[in-house]
């Protein structure tokens, strides 16, 4: 992964298990991902389901990131295993469990061109809908849909992203219009 540059991140249950099976654990996740993940990438986007997720994020513009410094991992790699290393170790122990809990390597399509990462925003505040959990971008409590529209505090990058969007009504006219698009 390159500094500067953005990337769409997902992956799912290892034999696609639930990687989330209570409130707690998106709750804890996040967590574990504002710990882990912040000091190198900013969120613009993400969407969590019970057997998978994904993240729009853009590595920070740190070349160090991406030397390799520890084995055979960069310091960004590093992070990322350590995240989710933190995450399946917790949930492992909270019911359990043993053995991975995520598909081996996550995976990492870049997304820098403007207009597809506009279309990849809209895929991932639309896997609920897609799922057939709920039927408005607005009733999945696990996106950042609702962060993206609202005043409250958040590490989304809420203003760049309706900036793409050209305002908060072309972010929910754009939502509606591409809702079915698949990357």
């Amino acid at each position: 992964m390159e500094p500067g540059s953005y990337y769409h991140i997902f992956n799912r249950g290892n034999n696609r298990e639930n990687i989330f099976r209570e409130t707690e654990n998106y709750r804890f996740f996040l967590q574990r991902y504002k710990k882990y993940l912040t000091a190198y990438v900013n969120t613009y986007a993400y969407c969590l389901m019970s057997n998978h997720f994904h993240f729009l994020d853009r590595v920070h513009d740190d070349p160090r990131l991406a030397q390799i410094t520890s084995g055979k991992l960069t310091p960004l790699e590093k992070a990322f295993r350590d995240f989710f290393i933190s995450y399946a170790k917790s949930f492992n122990k909270r019911y359990g469990r043993t053995g991975s809990l995520f598909q081996y390597k996550f995976k990492r399509k870049p997304a820098d061109d403007l207009a597809y990462r506009m279309r990849l925003v809209v895929y991932i505040h639309g896997n609920p809908i897609r799922a057939g959990l709920c039927a408005r971008f607005e009733d999945w409590p696990y996106s950042s849909y609702r962060a993206i529209l609202s005043d409250k505090e958040t590490a989304v990058q809420r203003d760049a992203v309706l900036q793409w969007f050209g305002g908060r009504e072309d972010f929910i006219a754009f939502h509606e219009e591409y809702k079915d698009w698949r990357p």
